[in-house]
């Protein structure tokens, strides 16, 4: 075979610019993406987001932490399916039907956010879907308590009795147990007072229903009951039972120091012997020596 004879007079064709053309076409999918997310994104926001928040208001009026939760949760669905989009508008939506690529990428982002986070996400998702859990509910745990602000997909935000922010990782308040003693229309009280034996224990079952009775907050209907709790060493334990209206840590407090302020005004004004001192009967020989 002839060797191959080269003209040196043909001109010579311009060398291809590989690394121009990668970086047109980089950009050009970057740009395709950012527009197509950026609808998507901003569609949602200005009318997906919105409606179902409404829709699901006037439907759980009473459960204000649904609420609250259906807007963050639309908002990350709304990131996940803007982001989808954009990689389909950018030219690599091939990606996403490769069926081994998904499962990776999932397996990683599941390993890389680990078992504590996984379970802070379900977590939040029971407490979400709990109708015993609101916003505005005060409620106690193992470790503290306070009012339930917010429940995110981690962690809740609670507001102390200090007026302080704490943030309790979800899986806390669904592992432990959790006391709601202010979540119902109404909560029960009780005081106690320790009366001595000779003074008229009837009389006062009577002023502390009275006194009870006569506190703004305190229900009507059921009335205070009194009863006699403890007979102990030195005095008598007598105890009122009432329900207060108000069923919020503030109401409870308020009404529960006005029924005890009240309470030891009157009985100290009737006469009656509040926490009597103790008295011990002594048995034994007593010696006195005399100096002369």
């Amino acid at each position: 075979m002839a060797p191959l004879q080269v003209d040196p007079t043909d001109p010579v064709p311009p060398p291809i610019d590989a690394t121009g053309d990668a970086l047109v076409g980089a950009l050009t999918s970057a740009g395709w993406f950012l527009l197509a997310a950026g609808v998507v994104y901003v569609v949602g926001q200005v009318l997906v987001v919105p409606v179902a928040v409404r829709a699901v208001r006037s439907r759980n009026r009473n459960n204000p932490t649904v609420v609250d939760a259906t807007g963050t949760y639309l908002r990350i669905l709304l990131l996940v399916v803007a982001a989808l989009v954009g990689v389909v508008a950018a030219g690599y939506g091939g990606i996403l039907s490769n069926s081994a690529v998904v499962v990776a990428a999932a397996t990683l982002v599941l390993g890389i956010a680990g078992q504590e986070l996984i379970g802070s996400l379900v977590s939040g998702l029971f407490l979400v879907t709990d109708p015993e859990f609101n916003v505005g509910d005060w409620v106690s745990w193992p470790d503290g308590e306070g009012r339930i602000e917010r429940v995110g997909f981690r962690v809740t935000r609670v507001r102390t009795a200090a007026n302080e922010i704490i943030t309790v990782p979800n899986t806390a308040l669904t592992t432990d147990s959790i006391v709601r003693p202010y979540g119902h229309g109404r909560v029960r009280a009780s005081e106690e007072v320790f009366v001595a034996y000779d003074d008229d224990i009837a009389a006062a079952r009577r002023t502390l229903a009275d006194v009870a009775a006569s506190v703004d907050g305190v229900l009507s209907s059921p009335a205070p009951e009194t009863r006699v709790a403890e007979l102990g060493d030195d005095a008598v334990t007598v105890a009122v039972d009432y329900w207060i209206e108000d069923p919020t840590a503030k109401g409870v407090v308020t009404a529960r120091s006005a029924v005890r302020a009240r309470a030891v005004s009157r009985l100290e004004a009737e006469g009656v012997t509040l926490a009597p001192p103790a008295g011990r009967e002594l048995d034994g020989r007593l010696t006195v020596d005399r100096e002369e």
